[in-house]
């Protein structure tokens, strides 16, 4: 309105074609998706389909993502391939990918990128191990507490605040991960509902146990001396007990439908896929199939335990549990002795190796 762009030859620019970065961006930062949020990923996730972004049309490539894109892909395929220069090698290789316009320059970065992001993996993978080690080696002195609290020497800052995040899941309870250097350890926390990590590290720097810290009710991040683990734990402890004890570390799981095994069909993925894009605001359905029995299940991939179900009939459904292999979950699925059970879980497309098929992602199972 002003004229900014109609003088010295300056074009305006096209806002609305950057909206696959900004889909990005909002996906990976689990923001709400509500309102504008939701119309900004919508079409942004269509601009993505178009390829018109070099670095993201490589990138893709790279990841072997032959379907349209979604929010899916954003979060957990694209994004992280993007973010793990920042963690385990350069930060400037994903901006550098997101901006660059030659395919041969966005093909090295995304090759860098994907090595990377394999890179991360291990390395997440490994810390966790010794994570959870560390957790079953202290018995109840440590799995009883209110906090889940492990420090490892030399675990890499890039991955500590995921494996924190795969600790909180496992035991419904917040995990705090440090990664010890020197005299110092760099620590990242994540928590659940109803207990306020952010202000509980926030009141340990102000107590003067922490170098540095803060954060919100979910997340927070610290620097904290050697010298004050057994300080900082302590406090810690008591800060949040009495949130824990309070019951705010019941695991709970919605659900929004039962669904027969017959009824998993590609006419209801079409019709749940209108209320799409889902994510944080606008979590994705999930259906309790209330009485099921599995006719085959084996381990497969990273510790993922496949399924074929059955309804007792003719009725057959494909499902897998994600690194469920030696949890409690994929023992479940593997050992069901002949019982049937209830499964809750999403119900999705299989289009692995072309297929066009309908199979449940598993979220937990109940005996019957």
């Amino acid at each position: 309105e002003a004229g900014w762009y109609a003088g010295d030859g300056r074009g305006e620019p096209d806002l609305l074609a950057l909206l696959d970065l900004v889909a990005l961006g909002t996906v990976c930062d689990v923001v709400r998706l509500e309102g504008l949020n939701r119309a900004f990923v919508t079409q942004g996730l269509r601009v993505m389909a178009r390829r018109t972004n070099t670095g993201l049309a490589v990138l893709a490539d790279a990841a072997h993502i032959a379907e349209k894109p979604s929010e899916y892909h954003a979060g957990f395929i694209l994004g992280p391939r993007v973010n793990a220069g920042g963690r385990v090698g350069e930060a400037s290789l994903g901006a550098r990918l997101l901006t660059t316009g030659d395919a041969a320059e966005a093909g090295q970065l995304a090759a860098q990128l994907d090595a990377f992001n394999a890179e991360r993996q291990a390395i997440e993978a490994e810390v966790l191990e010794e994570a959870l080690a560390f957790v079953a080696e202290g018995g109840d002195a440590v799995s009883g507490a209110p906090l889940i609290f492990v420090a490892g020497e030399g675990w890499h800052p890039g991955v500590i605040g995921i494996v924190a995040s795969r600790l909180k899941e496992k035991y419904q309870r917040p995990a705090l991960v440090i990664g010890l250097d020197g005299g110092a350890g760099k620590g990242s926390g994540r928590s659940i509902e109803g207990v306020d990590l952010g202000s509980a590290i926030i009141a340990a720097r102000q107590a003067g146990l922490l170098i540095d810290g803060g954060g919100h009710k979910m997340a927070a991040g610290l620097t904290v001396a050697r010298a004050r683990l057994p300080d900082l734990q302590a406090f810690l402890n008591e800060r949040i007990g009495g949130a824990v004890a309070a019951g705010a570390a019941i695991p709970t799981l919605n659900v929004d439908a039962r669904l027969r095994l017959g009824g998993a069909t590609p006419e209801l993925i079409a019709a749940i896929q209108q209320l799409a894009p889902f994510g944080a605001g606008n979590p994705e359905p999930r259906f309790v199939l209330p009485s099921v029995r599995v006719a085959k299940a084996d381990v497969v991939g990273k510790g993922h335990v496949r399924c074929i179900l059955s309804d007792g009939g003719k009725g057959r459904l494909k499902a897998i549990a994600f690194r469920a292999a030696g949890e409690p979950l994929g023992e479940a699925l593997l050992n069901t002795r002949g019982l049937a059970l209830q499964l809750a879980g999403k119900i999705r497309a299989d289009t692995w190796q072309g297929r066009d098929g309908v199979q449940l992602i598993i979220d937990d199972a109940a005996q019957m």
